[in-house]
Parts: structure tokens; sequence; C-alpha cells
């Protein structure tokens, strides 16, 4: 069962991105979770209704649903699902940027 979730006010629902793997000759390294840093990308689930962020022109620049953003190091809370998927809710401030390609 999918469990829908909506953000409150200038709250942002973000999917981080897994670290990539270290790789070396012989194969992976694996690290353990303890000694991974916590990622600083990651892909915008759901945006709260206080979100929308315009310009001058009336032109939505704030992060939308599917932007891959980055955000502070240390923001949020994490929380993971009933089927196991680790989510992050963020406050709109915390995200640093939109990365275009």
């Amino acid at each position: 069962m999918s469990v829908k979730i909506r953000p409150l006010g200038d709250r942002v629902i973000v999917e981080p991105n897994d670290d990539e793997e270290m790789t070396f000759a012989g194969g992976q390294l694996v690290l353990p979770d303890t000694a991974k840093e916590k990622p600083q990308q990651g892909t915008v689930v759901s945006v709260g209704p206080d979100v929308e962020v315009k310009n001058e022109d009336g032109v939505v620049v704030g992060p939308q649903v599917g932007d891959l953003v980055i955000f502070a190091k240390y923001a949020g809370t994490t929380f993971k699902t009933r089927d196991g998927k680790e989510l992050l809710i963020l406050k709109v401030d915390d995200i640093l940027g939109v990365i275009e390609s």
C-alpha cells in the first residue's frame, strides 16, 4: 500500500539520493552506515502549500515536485515509510538550490 504524505506550511518532502559507492581495483568498498556521509542531494516528492516561491514576474522559482535539489547537510527530519523508503522533511529555507540539467 502506497502512503501519500502531504507536508504542511513551508515544508518539502525529499527522497535523498544514495551516496555513490567507493570502488577500488579489487571491487567495492562498503562502508557501515555510521561512517557514511549524509546525502545532500535529493528529489522533491511533495511540497507544502506555502512553498510556491515566485519572482517579480510571477514565475515559480521555488522547488517543485520532481526537482533535484541540494540541501543543508544536517537539515530536516528523516523518517521511513511503511515500505522502508527513507524520506526527509525539510523547511524550504534548508534547500540551497535546484540542480538544472
